[in-house]
């Protein structure tokens, strides 16, 4: 486990793992009125978190898997990335691609955070590729 500096400037409790298992922590909406987020239309939900990672790790804000199912609820990037640079609000992008309205209270829980560790490259510049029995079959090639 490694330890991260968090400050949270919401009255809300900090994301925790909810099972032994989990590997994301639930976001929390950190606003004052709820919020309409009528079919197709996106916002950004405040969080009230703000971190300080170490510079080999990254956070991903990722849809929860419940909203995206019963209500089209979803992270308009698929996984937003959290720089280790980065030190603003944690704010989620979230996208409504139900057919009714979606609201959010204070507290909802709203996506998942994931810390993950990340591996930098340094390209190198080559003329060919190694082969491999795959080549560049892509896209549906190994089957459906």
């Amino acid at each position: 486990m490694i330890s991260v500096n968090i400050i949270n400037k919401s009255d809300l409790p900090l994301p925790k793992y909810e099972t032994e298992g989990a590997s994301g922590m639930d976001l929390m909406a950190n606003i004052d009125e709820k919020i309409i987020l009528s079919p197709f239309k996106r916002v950004l939900v405040p969080t009230g978190l703000y971190i300080e990672l170490p510079s080999h790790l990254e956070a991903q804000v990722r849809a929860r898997s419940g909203l995206a199912i019963k209500y089209g609820v979803t992270v308009i990037n698929g996984i937003g990335t959290i720089d280790s640079d980065y030190r603003g609000e944690i704010r989620v992008p979230l996208i409504n691609l139900g057919e009714k309205d979606f609201i959010i209270n204070k507290g909802d829980r709203i996506a998942q955070l994931i810390i993950s560790e990340y591996v930098k490259v340094k390209w190198n510049l080559v003329e060919d590729l190694n082969h491999t029995d795959r080549g560049e079959n892509g896209f549906g090639s190994t089957g459906i």
